[in-house]
């Protein structure tokens, strides 16, 4: 803005427009004005006007204070591990990532004034599918799993060792969770789909990037298939699943359900865990997928067999403090932060009941 003694960082406003998925054509149009205009306030070119920058902040949720703080704690995609990273838009990480950015500044905001549960998640290092394995039941007997029982809450317990699980929605379905390593160990987990079961496999996939791969350059597809692994052998620990998976020529779908909702786990991945385990053949293993999708069980699996939804704690707890201890209200914590308190919501921070 012309005469404010700050610069306007136009880093800001592109990290605004992409949360709110807005393209430069889209944002101008709004505003009634052009996408190169834009173009040139995000590069630092130019400078908007009064009315401009107050347009700006109401389209954006944000308040004008925003854009006169430089950028800090941008999240990369080079530091996150996507699920499904081959199939999903660059338009769409680029959003993703500006949730992770804001998000950032929400929790060291948070960091300031609300202890955290201690971090208790060492790297492991991995080359082989017995090393994931191994790992896998290291993190289960180092937190206190039993080896032969369900885990009864995933969010809960990724909680409690130190991993901080936010949430976002409304970007896509193709994005089902990423996670990257900060002050502490983040996943970010999307509400766009529905199924509770599909939701531990994504926490257990992230939990296993972060055990597994801290300091690997992200984007390896073998590291995709090491978290696969992983998440398998965290909810479907080996010894007990080859005890309890049915064993018969023909695949008994009544009990493979009973499975499913005794562990918490999809069919898909408890077929594919068996066909991992050496239970099932290749012939088996196609027939199962085949059966899956007649029954149209890859878009989701029938709701009465799905485990509860699991609600995350950490962040509405840390708010509870925030008002407890300091007396601020969700108002308080928006105006330090420059933003609307309605982008607080997107994290999974106020509503206490934010379930996946």
């Amino acid at each position: 803005m012309k005469g404010n003694k700050k610069p306007f960082y136009g880093a800001k406003l592109r990290l605004s427009r992409t949360f709110k998925g807005f393209t430069l054509a889209e944002l101008g149009e709004q505003l009634t004005t052009s996408r190169q205009y834009l173009q040139r306030l995000e590069s630092d070119q130019d400078s908007p006007s009064e009315d401009m920058l107050l347009a700006l902040s109401e389209a954006l949720s944000v308040t004008p204070g925003f854009f006169f703080e430089p950028l800090s704690g941008e999240v990369s995609e080079e530091e996150c591990h996507f699920r499904k990273l081959k199939t999903t838009p660059s338009n769409l990480r680029i959003r993703a990532l500006s949730y992770g950015t804001i998000f950032n500044m929400l929790l060291t905001y948070l960091e300031k004034y609300v202890d955290f549960p201690e971090i208790k998640m060492p790297s492991i290092k991995v080359r082989t599918r017995d090393d994931v394995e191994r790992a896998a039941e290291k993190r289960r007997m180092a937190w206190g799993l039993r080896l032969d029982a369900p885990i009864k809450n995933v969010t809960r317990t990724l909680e409690c060792f130190g991993c901080v699980i936010t949430t976002f929605e409304g970007i896509s379905e193709k994005i089902d969770a990423f996670s990257y390593h900060r002050s502490r160990p983040i996943i970010v987990r999307s509400l766009e789909k529905g199924s509770s079961s599909r939701a531990r496999f994504d926490l257990a996939h992230e939990c296993g990037h972060l055990v597994m791969h801290n300091d690997l350059e992200v984007g390896n597809p073998e590291l995709e298939d090491q978290a696969n692994q992983f998440a398998g052998a965290f909810l479907l620990p080996r010894t007990a699943f080859i005890h309890e998976f049915p064993k018969s020529v023909r695949l008994n779908w009544t009990e493979l359900f009973r499975l499913k909702q005794r562990w918490g786990v999809s069919v898909q991945a408890i077929i594919r865990r068996a066909y991992d385990l050496r239970l099932l053949n290749a012939v088996q293993y196609r027939n199962a997928n085949v059966y899956i999708s007649r029954n149209g069980w890859r878009h989701g699996e029938p709701p009465e067999t799905e485990p509860s939804f699991e609600n995350i704690r950490v962040l509405p707890a840390a708010y509870e403090v925030m008002q407890a201890n300091h007396s601020y209200s969700v108002q308080d914590i928006a105006k330090d932060l420059c933003i609307q308190p309605s982008i607080l919501e997107n994290f999974g921070f106020i509503k206490s009941n934010t379930a996946f």
